[in-house]
This record gives C-alpha cells, sequence and structure tokens, in this order.
C-alpha cells in the first residue's frame, strides 16, 4: 500500500469513527430524555445538615416539609418544596428532593443547596456519623461544588429557577412562570453509578480508540426555616 494510500485510508476511517462519535453521542442523549424530563441544569456549591429534632449539632427541628429526615432530603433556599432532582459530584450521581428550607446567612455566598449528611457523605466518599451528625473522613470538608438537575418542580411556593438567596424570601412567593427547560445538548459532565459511567459514554470512546488502532485522541449556620408554606 502507498504512502498516500495508507494516509487516504486512516483519514475515511477517522472521518467515519468521529461520525460514529456524534451518532452515539446524540442516540445517548436521547435515551436520557426518555427516562426523565430534565427542567433546570446548573452548579453550585453545597453544604451538609441532618435536622432530625433530636437538638444535637446545630439540630433546629424536623423539616419544613414535614418529612422525617432521611438520606435524599435537602434544604433550599428559594426552590419550591418537594422539588425532586439530581445531583453530581466528581462523577457520582445521586438524588434529592426538597423537604427542607436553607441554608440561610450562607445562600448570601452561594451556598444554595444544603444536602442531608448521608448524601454528602456518599459524594465525598466519607462516613456519616450519627453520633455527631457530622461527615468523617473527609479532613472536616463542609462544603463540596455540584452540578444539580431538577426533574420535577414541587406544587407550592418557591422560585422555579436558578436559586436565590434565602434573604430574598423567593421561597414564600408562588411562582407562575418556572424557567424555560435547558435546549438540547447541553449535557453534564458524564456521570458514574455504581462506579460504572452513565450512558453509553464508556462503549463508545472505547469503541472509537479500537476502530482507528488508537491513533485519534479523544479530548475530553444555614439558617432553618420551618414554614409549612
Amino acid at each position: 500500500m502507498s504512502a498516500r494510500s495508507g494516509l487516504r485510508t486512516l483519514a475515511l476511517l477517522t472521518a467515519s469513527t468521529v461520525g460514529a462519535l456524534t451518532i452515539a453521542g446524540t442516540a445517548a442523549h436521547a435515551d436520557s430524555n426518555t427516562d426523565e424530563k430534565v427542567l433546570l441544569k446548573g452548579s453550585t456549591t453545597a453544604s451538609y445538615f441532618w435536622d432530625d429534632a433530636s437538638g444535637r449539632a446545630g439540630d433546629t427541628g424536623l423539616p419544613a416539609s414535614g418529612k422525617p429526615m432521611q438520606k435524599g432530603l435537602a434544604a433550599s433556599p428559594s426552590w419550591p418544596l418537594m422539588t425532586e432532582g439530581y445531583v453530581i459530584h466528581d462523577g457520582k450521581k445521586l438524588p434529592f428532593f426538597v423537604g427542607d428550607r436553607g441554608p440561610g446567612v450562607p445562600s448570601n455566598n452561594g451556598v444554595m443547596l444544603d444536602l442531608d449528611g448521608k448524601t454528602f457523605a456518599e459524594l465525598t466518599g466519607g462516613t456519616f456519623n450519627m453520633d455527631t451528625l457530622g461527615v468523617d473522613g473527609v479532613g472536616g470538608q463542609g462544603h463540596i461544588k455540584v452540578d444539580y438537575v431538577i426533574t420535577k418542580w414541587g406544587d407550592g411556593p418557591g422560585k422555579k429557577n436558578y436559586p436565590v438567596p434565602f434573604s430574598t424570601g423567593a421561597y414564600a412567593e408562588r411562582d407562575n412562570n418556572p424557567a424555560e427547560p435547558p435546549a438540547a445538548g447541553l449535557a453534564l459532565p458524564p456521570a458514574r453509578e455504581n462506579g460504572e459511567w452513565s450512558g453509553s459514554t464508556g462503549a463508545v470512546v472505547a469503541s472509537a480508540v479500537a476502530a482507528v488502532g488508537g491513533g485519534v485522541a479523544l479530548a475530553s449556620d444555614r439558617v432553618r426555616n420551618l414554614l409549612k408554606g
């Protein structure tokens, strides 16, 4: 095979691989949309809490929603109670629902989500301590950056859009104009569930590299408010 013929073959193979990546990526995105309706995407700093009415470690009482404190129950300074979604941190994806109000003062500084201690522990690789209501094994870390996805808005008062500080009082105002769902293609980083990459990301990348013989590089505090609202 001549050098020119070899280069042409490699170029065609690369082009077909890139095309396959595009098609597979589109299919993966479409598949995810069949499972859930994405209403809002964004990122924020998240803290953690555990309010079980025990009075320990700054506990201020049961959550405002009336739901018992549990894994997956989060507090928001402005979203409606019972809003549902999930967060992604360091490739890990976990569900949450808004069951309480907060953070309070920290939300003025961009801490717009208060996760329950068990969820925070799983995201960070720590262990939730039911005696201290803290997360062990993370060096005292109390805040993390997360990507969030809202899949269902709660029915009550609250802002159905990007979160705003508790001090704005948006949690008590009924919002009849929720955010427009994000346009197709605005994807968050891929997430791992139980150690596996979600969707077909891993298979697509592996197939692409194999197809070209490895010759293509692929770039890749809180104030608790018990309003029942």
